[in-house]
């Protein structure tokens, strides 16, 4: 096996262009979320490639003009090794400010080290170190002993549950490495779950009314609803107030379980008083909680409020929670994801990042969040672990360094070695 992991090695060292051939084939996929539902063309690409590589690849459709993409790369003794599962997203963040980049954003553009194109770091640049590894391990003719498996997903930057839909249908593996922006450290992460809290009049009203619900001796007994959600805002900050005492984890700054009042809409039109007002919200939560649990917190303290406000007390707060999709039905559910660091495929993994970086990787949990929940969501053991740097996912004028990419194979292909000859 050492003869083969340094032809691997050298390989990859020797082969540069073709990662940037493929890096460079996948910026030029216009795949924004949103608007999303454009990237059948992509993943026709990934698709030839994993199938030029050996895989058995399986291409389903998901949204309107978006597809989601898995392959299998059987292992030779698969039922006696363990087996690995890659994963990514080919979705790229909106450009909201196209006008400051400096080059074409669907063009890669090397400047000495640097790469520069949308999705460079978020997450093309590592899809492209996956499919590279596919490709030569092809040409190397190395046959591994257990099963590698790859996802190609869509609906990450919309919260689209395009990883969730496929470990639903029963894809598995012993452990999952999701390659999404992590600078090359080992992160786990928190839950997010969106929501909506909805105030309704039970009349609707002319806003000539107006002065007889505000003037002593008025009689009307009615609100608008824009005027009493503050209320629930007011709730809101108090119960975060004291989550951020009450709660903390490991690896996260504390005061990270938050709620943020993101959006609020409301009324009809000047002629008439408010009569719903809503507002969305994103509540961020640690591992060791659950979504039941922070959103019935999240009820409690906004009914208690409510119930507290002579208009509001015969009108209550209602509530709807997550979403498979922000642009279908506004509402999205990432899971946490806790690291077991002392897990086998863990502890071989951070050898493989050691013996490649002469260091240890940082281990740490993001105060964002990736797929790589869902993975732990379906009892499989995961990491996220990627090239590219958080603050340079979604910027205008994304870049990532080649040298970093090329490190990234370099471990992935070692890991991928060590992990597959593994036995159950």
């Amino acid at each position: 096996m050492l003869g083969t992991r340094t032809k691997l090695q050298q390989a990859i060292d020797e082969k540069q262009a073709t990662l940037l051939a493929i890096l460079r084939q996948l910026v030029a996929f216009q795949t924004v979320s949103p608007p999303a539902r454009n990237t059948l063309d992509v993943q026709e690409f990934v698709k030839e490639q994993l199938t030029a590589a050996g895989f058995l690849v399986k291409q389903q459709a998901f949204y309107d003009q978006d597809a989601l993409v898995s392959g299998k790369l059987r292992g030779r003794e698969d039922s006696q090794h363990h087996s690995l599962l890659l994963n990514g997203h080919v979705d790229v963040a909106a450009l909201t400010d196209r006008d400051r980049w400096q080059t074409d954003p669907f063009k890669l553009v090397q400047k000495g080290d640097q790469l520069y194109g949308r999705g460079v770091s978020d997450m093309k640049g590592a899809i492209a170190c996956f499919l590279y590894l596919f490709q030569l391990l092809k040409q190397l003719d190395i046959h591994l002993p257990g099963d590698l498996l790859f996802q190609s997903v869509v609906g990450e930057e919309a919260g689209e549950a395009g990883t969730k839909t496929l470990l639903k249908q029963g894809e598995t593996a012993d452990f999952a490495v999701v390659g999404d922006t992590s600078d090359l450290a080992f992160q786990g992460q928190g839950g997010v779950v969106t929501g909506w809290i909805t105030l309704k009049s039970p009349h609707t009203y002319h806003d000539g009314n107006r002065v007889n619900m505000l003037r002593a001796g008025g009689g009307l007994k009615a609100a608008s609803m824009v005027e009493k959600m503050p209320v629930v805002i007011e709730a809101l900050q108090k119960l975060e107030h004291y989550w951020a005492v009450t709660k903390q984890y490991p690896g996260f700054p504390a005061g990270t379980d938050t709620i943020n009042p993101a959006y609020i809409e409301g009324g009809i039109h000047p002629a008439f008083v408010a009569n719903e007002c809503r507002l969305w919200i994103t509540v961020h939560f640690y591992p060791n909680e659950t979504i039941q649990q922070v959103t019935q917190e999240i009820e409690a303290a906004v009914t208690a409020a409510a119930k507290a406000d002579p208009w509001l007390k015969e009108t209550l707060p209602t509530f709807s929670w997550g979403g498979d999709s922000m642009l279908v039905d506004k509402g999205e559910i990432f899971p946490p994801l806790a690291i077991d660091q002392s897990s086998p495929a863990v502890q071989l993994l951070k050898q493989s990042h050691e013996q490649q970086l002469g260091k240890a990787p940082t281990i740490n949990m993001s105060t964002s969040v990736s797929d790589g929940g869902w993975f732990d969501f379906y009892h499989i053991p995961a990491v996220t672990y990627g090239p590219g740097e958080m603050q340079q996912a979604h910027s205008d004028n994304e870049t990532v360094r080649l040298s970093q990419l090329i490190n990234y194979t370099k471990i992935m292909a070692d890991f991928v070695l060590t992990w597959c000859s593994q036995a159950k």
